[in-house]
């Protein structure tokens, strides 16, 4: 079952890898700022959960394309919500299919982060690299370019919340613990698997510590609901563990293959499967050039 959602994840996963001429980072390190902005602002963990998760998947096919852009060019605002409905009754994967209203829902509603403060532990996890595949007595494999653990922390979020369906898990609860995971790395730089074993008894320590330099920035509502959420982390015992640990594997593994992926793909794959050179009124003019110089 969870093979036919696949497709949806592999889509969400290059959000790590959209940018936009005017806008500073990836679609995810954005869409995790404004999570953080969101509670921090205010608004409830059901509210942010839908509104972000809902952007992430419009963002699959339309990239920053999003509401504002469209409307902003005299689009009207239920023509352009519209269309973010179609995408993603187009992504949504099958077993998350109830959840479609609940995302509906949310891009209609006028969302304002206020004066929320700018947290520095999210300014620094956008900054923390990821340490890419390390092992103990291994040479660690860099993977270029790195992830930075908000996209991590973000893309965790929102497959969580796709796949609470298959384990029936609490997709909001499941959304802010994939959320703030990592929050420890905003001040301890990531030495991944190596790292961990070498620290030894003093891993639990440094993370201790760090996760609380992180989450007392935060407001005590707010901190509460951090709190709940993140009791899920230590184990797969319940739905909601299950579910946070299902969509953390999924995004470690889905982020290394993008890099297979764009290496193994070739000029046939390109030209035929994803239609280079796609039909139009020059098509065939291209086409014969490509011919021409071999490499068609």
């Amino acid at each position: 079952m969870l093979s036919s959602g696949m497709t949806a994840l592999v889509e969400l996963n290059d959000l790590k890898r959209i940018v936009s001429a005017y806008r500073v980072g990836s679609i995810a390190t954005r869409l995790f700022e404004d999570a953080w902005a969101g509670l921090e602002s205010g608004l409830s963990p059901s509210e942010v959960t839908w509104w972000i998760t809902a952007r992430a998947l419009a963002a699959t096919r339309l990239g920053d394309l999003d509401r504002d852009v469209i409307t902003k060019a005299g689009v009207s605002a239920a023509a352009a919500t519209d269309t973010l409905k179609t995408v993603i009754d187009e992504v949504v994967p099958p077993f998350a299919d109830h959840l479609r209203q609940s995302l509906h829902d949310s891009l209609g509603a006028e969302v304002s982060l206020g004066a929320s403060r700018r947290l520095s532990f999210v300014e620094q996890l956008v900054r923390q690299p990821r340490a890419g595949i390390t092992c103990p007595g291994k040479p660690r494999i860099i993977l270029e370019p790195p992830e930075n653990h908000a996209e991590h922390c973000l893309m965790v979020a929102v497959y969580g919340v796709l796949l609470a369906p298959l384990y029936e898990a609490d997709p909001i609860r499941v959304f802010v613990a994939g959320l703030s995971h990592h929050v420890h790395n905003a001040g301890m730089p990531d030495s991944g698997f190596t790292g961990e074993m070498l620290l030894g008894r003093h891993l639990e320590t440094l993370v201790a510590h760090y996760t609380q330099a992180s989450l007392g920035q935060l407001a005590s509502h707010l901190r509460k609901q951090v709190d709940d959420a993140r009791k899920i982390l230590p184990n797969a015992d319940t739905p909601d563990g299950r579910a946070f640990h299902a969509a953390d594997v999924l995004d470690r593994v889905i982020q290394t293959t993008q890099y297979t992926r764009a290496a193994a793909l070739t000029p046939q794959q390109m030209l035929g499967e994803m239609e280079l050179v796609h039909e139009g009124p020059v098509k065939a003019f291209q086409d014969d050039v490509l011919r021409q110089a071999g490499l068609l």
